[in-house]
């Protein structure tokens, strides 16, 4: 939740002309071959298989028909998607993408505009509301499911669980958004088990801080909503009227703690107190155990007996490391084999938040993805990604969640990115061929969805909505009706499509990828293969004792590449192959097809090859 507010070939010519200067098993591969800890090349990492194919889907969109895509348009007007939506086809067809684990957010119960008054879930305050729809990470009760999403909104719960059961049956795992920093202002449970204290329900109110509060408190200043908050633009919307009673005010969730945030910040949210006194130092109250922790760890065990498989934890680093270090081996009693995902930013905090904290997984955002971004769009160089694997997360390269669209980024085909979403397929080749850590895929990402449009609150940004109910046109070409078999794709759009599914089939099946060792190449070209681009081709290697492969990409929007096939015999012999041996190299992903070693392949602009080497 960081969100505030090929084809033809071009003319050949060196590669160097014209360029810029600038599930899860922990069993390791067997090391049949040299290894070392001082070859620059590589890391001393020893490779675990933690390789997730992950397909996020914004619950509310992703089975909505309905096309009329009026900005700030309500539930009825523009539709909204539902569990039930999710079938036994829709899940087949995720499946075939080569996905293992399904993100359905926006799962929880969040503040909203939509009157539920006749099912007792009235629409919140418009004031602390951000869209028609209302932010999925303001969430109004821990224990309960948006009843956007359900058919029978009565029976809302029994239908996510019902999901839950169906995404299993078809083969495939369940995560669902945890959101431990900040609830909505409206927050109030009204599902939650019988003798559950609710959040702030024993609160001192009259004390900005207690280590047994569960929010922080301003006293004596009331709440005052931003004064320049437009809740949905033209249309006057459910009780604005630029107030909102909360007093004595709360600090919002964005660690701002003052009584009247700006319209930037996080103000429809409030901040969970963990145990830290943020205004006195940052001092820790960690023993005895604060009351927040004991009822968010509650809320997750409630939600694994609902046999969810992993938790996506939001802004996972404005939870003190402490917290994380006690709750996930307190809900890994519970259900072992339960995974944690932390939406993390913070490079210098990632090596505590997996090895103190305990989770399993981190986002790659601020290394792999802006590398990434930055190479696709004709900018940067390929020693962003040597940094990433040999720095910044050298030697738990395997816990990094790599990705290039998710609901906070922009599409790779808005302006704003790419504009083309081929133009990024060697990036996503490196996202999910780089290491053995899991990759994902946001829905719409693989038919080139460029999130056209001001949708309502959100505005023309890039990304597509999480605040308004929305249709997702070129989604809804695959979605194609309710048949999840993409015929009302463009030709384009399905060869798009058909290379996310052999790419990502390649990652979640292939040995060399799920738990093989990584050998960057980009030295042994730039002293071998004359004219060799080490800023914008990029190639590594992927093995084990019994498959070895060869990724290589060009990123250059125009200029191709020759590439001789040959390998000197020191990293033969790291492959365990002698020199001399004849060799061939197929490629799995691309068009060269099975060629001899010594060969000279085209890498045309913005392709992805992946050899395998015999």
């Amino acid at each position: 939740m960081k969100y505030l507010h090929l084809a033809a070939l071009l003319a050949l010519t060196s590669c160097a002309a014209n360029q810029p200067a600038t599930a899860p098993t922990t069993t390791p591969a067997p090391p049949t071959f040299p290894m070392t800890t001082t070859d620059p090349n590589t890391t001393d990492e020893t490779p675990q298989d933690h390789k997730l194919v992950i397909y996020q889907l914004m619950t509310r969109l992703f089975g909505n028909k309905t096309a009329v895509n009026k900005p700030y348009g309500t539930a009825q007007e523009n539709g909204v998607g539902k569990f039930n939506d999710i079938n036994d086809q829709a899940l087949q067809a995720i499946k075939g993408l080569g996905v293992s684990h399904v993100w359905y957010t926006g799962v929880l119960d969040h503040a909203t505009l939509t009157d539920y008054a006749r099912y007792g879930i009235p629409a919140d305050d418009a004031d602390v509301v951000k869209g028609r729809a209302g932010s999925p990470y303001a969430i109004k009760d821990y224990y309960d499911v948006a009843p956007d999403l359900a058919v029978d909104v009565p029976n809302r719960l029994r239908e996510f669980e019902a999901l839950v059961k169906r995404t299993h049956a078809n083969g495939l795992k369940v995560i669902i958004d945890f959101i431990p920093n900040h609830v909505a202002r409206s927050y109030k449970s009204d599902a939650r088990p019988a003798g559950v204290v609710d959040l702030g329900e024993q609160d001192d109110k009259s004390q900005a801080f207690r280590p047994d509060n569960n929010f922080y408190y301003l006293p004596g200043q009331p709440f005052v909503v931003p004064a320049d908050y437009n809740p949905l633009g033209a249309v006057k919307a459910p009780h604005e009227d630029g107030k909102y009673q909360e007093n004595p005010a709360k600090a919002t969730g964005n660690d701002v703690f003052s009584a009247a945030p700006s319209v930037n910040d996080w103000f429809e949210t409030i901040k969970l107190n963990y145990g830290i006194d943020y205004q006195n130092g940052r001092q820790p109250h960690f023993e005895p155990v604060p009351d927040t922790w004991h009822k968010m760890r509650d809320i997750l065990v409630f939600w694994a007996r609902k046999d969810v498989d992993a938790f996506r934890c939001d802004m996972a680093e404005m939870v003190p490391v402490e917290f994380w270090a006690w709750v996930i081996p307190e809900l890994k009693k519970v259900k072992p084999g339960l995974l944690f995902i932390g939406e993390a930013y913070d490079a210098k905090t990632y090596q505590m938040y997996i090895e103190r904290g305990g989770f399993d997984y981190l986002y790659d955002k601020v290394g792999l993805y802006d590398g990434l971004r930055r190479l696709t769009r004709d900018e940067g160089s390929t020693r962003d990604i040597t940094r990433v694997w040999s720095e910044e997360s050298r030697g738990f390269g395997g816990h990094m969640l790599r990705f290039l669209e998710n609901h906070d980024e922009q599409r790779i085909a808005s302006k704003d990115f790419a504009g083309n979403p081929r133009a990024a397929l060697p990036a996503m080749t490196v996202s999910a061929t780089l290491g053995t850590g899991p990759v994902m895929l946001y829905f719409g990402q693989d038919v080139g969805e460029p999130a056209h449009g001001s949708e309502g609150f959100s505005g023309e940004d890039g990304r597509t909505t999480i605040f308004d109910y929305w249709g997702v046109p070129e989604h809804q070409k695959w979605l194609n009706g309710g048949r999840f078999d993409g015929g009302l794709l463009s030709p384009e759009q399905q060869q798009l499509h058909a290379f996310y599914v052999r790419l990502l089939t390649l990652s979640g099946q292939r040995e060399a990828i799920r738990k093989g060792y990584f050998y960057e190449l980009q030295s042994t070209f730039a002293s071998t293969a004359p004219g060799y681009n080490t800023e914008r081709v990029y190639a590594y290697l992927r093995y084990t004792g019994r498959e070895k492969l060869l990724v290589v990409v060009n990123f250059s929007p125009s200029q191709a590449c020759q590439l001789p096939l040959s390998l000197p015999a020191a990293v033969l012999e790291r492959l365990g192959m002698p020199a001399g041996q004849p060799l061939r190299y197929t490629d799995l992903l691309g068009d060269a097809g099975t060629v001899p070693g010594g060969t000279t392949v085209t890498l045309a602009p913005q392709s992805s090859h992946i050899f395998e080497i015999k």
